[in-house]
């Protein structure tokens, strides 16, 4: 994704990317950045919470309005879970969920 922006911006085209693996879109230094908390998979929010997808999608617009020098990044004000310990669990596979 990173490659494409970066691509299009070249083209005079901005871009505008959302994710959640912040330390790699870092390193790929795109223009426009929003950093959503979320496990990976899940950008724009929970599935089925149009509430909280909308509001991350229009946080994401309002990046096409601010004059950048250097990478832009932000960061959503949401939370996946007050329960912070889904990080541990996300993509742990153990004799629990094994099959």
């Amino acid at each position: 994704m990173s490659l494409v922006a970066r691509y299009l911006e070249e083209k005079n085209i901005p871009t505008v990317v959302i994710g959640s693996a912040l330390d790699i879109l870092q390193s790929c230094v795109i223009p426009r950045y929003l950093h959503v908390d979320f496990p990976l998979g899940n950008p724009c929010g929970k599935p089925n919470d149009t509430a909280m997808q909308t509001q991350i999608l229009k946080q994401a617009l309002t990046l096409f309005s601010k004059n950048i020098t250097s990478p832009l990044i932000e960061r959503s004000p949401f939370i996946w879970s007050s329960d912070q310990s889904w990080r541990d669990k996300y993509l742990k596979v153990d004799d629990s969920n094994r099959k």
